[in-house]
């Protein structure tokens, strides 16, 4: 049997490859992290395009989908761009708007009735110490606390106290620059491949038709399609859950009578987007919210997360992700669970669609080897 020049060159190729990766891996990922860090924008703007371009498709079929005036349908996609960015803003505008106030005025009325609060508990310890020696080291250990001083301190390092501490660290100036400089870039690499996404996917069909072998690019064309179906079925599945959270989470809070219900349920909806833990965020904002005005009710609304979060968890997460993108419940949380021990919250967002992606990928291939019809697999 004899071996073509072709594949014989191939084959040189990859073991070189292996060898080099073997005798010089430190240098190898090293590279690679920096490529990377420098690649960071396009990553980024690549993943920002993706989410809002699964928004702004659905506007575009709205808006004037039949027209054949030059300026309506030059002005679909921008107008749909432009709106599906505005409806993000508002969402997260006014979830905001929302809890940063509340949060603020719990924080001054914990300082505001915290001398109360003390003297409270030292009144309901003296019907249990006949001698006074527990409230007396509490009376002793709080006199010298000028509760004024400390909540002035302290909205002092929440507002300004970070602020000048960046002012005052060159290094840390200069990331946050970078960063701000980095979002731009994503931002506006983004709008750039959702306005001119036909074009570059043709350039790219082109080239992988020219280039590439026939059966690779049909191969390479289905997984893109699968993987694709996947990451915009479960996004949809996402904000579908966290919809259904955080209304829950509302009207919950309302049947039992817990304060600032519509704040705490908007943030546990926007905190629900990411997976599993997402309500423990919310909940524990929203404990401190409830805690300034009723300690009662606060210990009781924790309690109430963590019924809505085993609900959540065990039942509405793995039913409805997992029925968006056909993947058993079973599978969603250990893909869950292992995405989350490898790369943590990074690793819980990508595991699940990569599951289903996988999932569907094999399904596919073993009804295709066992002959049998393939039909939306």
């Amino acid at each position: 049997m004899t071996v073509s020049r072709s594949t014989l060159i191939k084959s040189s190729i990859v073991v070189a490859i292996f060898l080099v990766c073997i005798i010089y891996p430190g240098q190898i990922f090293g590279a690679l992290g920096k490529l990377v860090s420098v690649l960071n924008p396009l990553i980024l703007g690549a993943v920002l395009a993706y989410c809002v371009n699964l928004l702004s498709r659905q506007l575009e079929k709205w808006y004037w989908p039949h027209a054949e005036q030059k300026l309506a349908r030059g002005s679909r996609r921008p107008l749909a761009i432009l709106t599906a960015l505005v409806i993000i803003i508002l969402i997260i505008a006014g979830v905001l708007r929302l809890v940063i106030p509340q949060f603020a005025e719990a924080i001054n009325g914990f300082f505001k009735t915290a001398p109360s609060t003390v003297n409270d508990i030292v009144r309901w310890l003296n019907q249990f110490d006949q001698n006074n020696a527990i409230s007396q080291r509490i009376s002793a250990a709080t006199a010298s606390f000028n509760w004024t001083s400390i909540q002035q301190k302290a909205t002092k390092y929440l507002t300004a106290g970070a602020s000048g501490v960046f002012s005052s660290t060159v290094s840390i100036f200069s990331n946050i620059f970078s960063g701000v400089v980095n979002f731009v870039l994503a931002f506006v690499f983004s709008i750039y491949l959702i306005s001119g996404k036909e074009k570059i996917g043709g350039w790219l069909n082109r080239l992988m038709d020219d280039f590439l072998p026939v059966k690779f690019v049909a191969k390479t064309r289905y997984v893109i399609s699968v993987t694709n179906k996947m990451f915009s079925s479960f996004i949809a599945g996402q904000v579908l859950e966290a919809f259904i959270l955080g209304t829950l989470c509302t009207l919950g809070m309302l049947l039992f009578r817990f304060p600032d219900a519509l704040s705490v349920g908007a943030l546990v909806g926007v905190t629900a987007l990411m997976p599993m833990i997402g309500a423990w965020i919310g909940g524990i904002v929203g404990f401190v919210l409830i805690a300034v005005s009723s300690p009662l009710q606060a210990i009781l609304f924790v309690v109430y997360i963590l019924i809505l979060q085993q609900i959540e968890g065990n039942l509405i997460y793995p039913r409805v992700v997992g029925g968006t993108i056909g993947l058993p419940g079973i599978l969603v949380l250990a893909a869950i669970t292992i995405g989350g021990g490898l790369g943590g919250i990074v690793g819980m967002l990508l595991a699940v669609p990569i599951t289903a992606t996988l999932y569907r990928l094999m399904r596919h291939a073993t009804f295709k080897k066992e002959g049998l019809e393939v039909k939306n697999i």
